[in-house]
């Protein structure tokens, strides 16, 4: 494999240095200009993150959000109370995640859950996969019918985790056992309409980044605006596939509509690992002082089998992450052109998310009584 890095100054070449709203620039007075925005937390989408002990909740976030390695999260201690973590690490990728510990009693008059659920984005049940999952399976059961009567807009999503261990016939007949049990619970009790999807995870390869894109994408409602401007780029560019990819977590916020392989999923996964590392080495300032990824950062990777990644900076916390044949790649202007133009038209859809969520939170801040309306389109009572 031969690797081209290349860094070109988008600035100069576009004129497009103001391009982008002050909320998703660079710098420091930008970021004193977000500070000081009405835009509270509780505004943010929440996802939970609920299951048994030790079914690796703590785990996915921390490898997930937090870089640690899979292996560190052997040493990780037992979740006991309520962990909120607020993940601000892309202007869509901004939400909370609310890690539950294993114990929780909804029986207890102390665990306000009208007031967790009324404000959730998505709930996500791990369960066990290498352990007996019938006790999981009755709190699962427990969990998605109370939160589905409190909020019937919570997304409810099934990370059948640890499944690293596991051949994949075993895999596929824990998944389908699962799936039966647990849309049979839901249909004994009159819930049919309550929707779960399932999910394959370990923290030992990219599933359990991709089972988050999904997760992620629901709570985006911009997405088939920005499905529909992917496809518009690849198909006038001649390229295969593309992923619009927050950095800082590899989870892709967006791609065209063409399926995902797991495998091209990776390999734009270790294609910004490598921009990030190398970045680290000869692109920051002798001081050591600048940033390994911001409006400046390109990169082109060459395959032995005639396919070249390339990856462009759309924000400091976006990336398109294309796939496509060498001889497609001939034509790099008119993909360049393009992605200008694709470039252009996602500033315009972070201009109006901007707009929409400064008026929410003047709204909520403005008038107490008022309804606020989440990210993910939830209305609920503003506190």
């Amino acid at each position: 494999m031969s690797i081209q890095y290349e860094v070109e100054q988008l600035a100069d070449s576009y004129g497009v240095a103001d391009s982008f709203p002050k909320d998703f620039g660079y710098g420091e007075e930008e970021e004193a200009d977000i500070e000081d925005s009405p835009s509270p937390s509780d505004s943010k989408p929440r996802i939970l993150l609920m299951g048994l002990r030790r079914s690796g909740k703590s785990s996915i976030q921390k490898v997930v959000f937090h870089k640690m390695s899979p292996n560190e999260t052997l040493f990780l201690e037992s979740t006991n109370k309520i962990y909120k973590d607020d993940i601000s690490s892309s202007s869509f990728v901004n939400f909370q995640i609310w890690d539950f510990p294993g114990q929780v009693d909804f029986l207890d008059p102390t665990f306000d859950y009208e007031m967790i659920f009324r404000g959730t984005g998505a709930l996500i049940f791990v369960i066990d996969a290498q352990d007996d999952y019938v006790e999981a399976l009755s709190r699962l059961h427990l969990t998605v019918s109370r939160a589905y009567r409190v909020n019937p807009e919570i997304n409810f999503e099934v990370f059948i985790h640890k499944v690293d261990g596991l051949s994949d016939d075993h895999k596929i007949e824990t998944q389908r056992d699962i799936h039966q049990r647990a849309n049979d619970d839901l249909a004994d009790a009159s819930l049919e309409k309550l929707h779960l999807s399932f999910y394959l995870t370990s923290i030992y390869d990219h599933s359990i980044f991709e089972a988050f894109s999904k997760v992620v994408q629901k709570l985006i409602p911009q997405l088939p605006t920005l499905e529909n401007l992917l496809n518009i780029f690849i198909s006038n560019s001649g390229i295969e596939k593309a992923f619009l990819f927050d950095v800082v977590s590899k989870i892709y916020i967006a791609t065209d509509s063409s399926p995902v392989d797991m495998q091209s999923y990776e390999l734009c996964c270790d294609m910004i690992d490598v921009v990030i590392d190398v970045s680290c080495i000869y692109g920051l300032k002798e001081d050591g002082s600048g940033s390994a990824y911001d409006k400046e950062s390109m990169a082109i990777i060459k395959l032995n089998n005639t396919t070249v990644l390339y990856l462009k900076e759309v924000t400091k916390f976006l990336a398109l992450v294309c796939i496509l044949r060498e001889e497609s790649f001939e034509r790099k202007g008119l993909i360049d052109y393009n992605f200008h133009c694709f470039r252009k038209a996602i500033h315009e859809v972070f201009e109006v998310g901007v707009t929409t969520q400064r008026a929410t939170a003047s709204q909520a801040v403005g008038s107490p009584c008022s309804k606020a309306v989440a990210l993910n389109g939830t209305p609920r009572n503003t506190v």
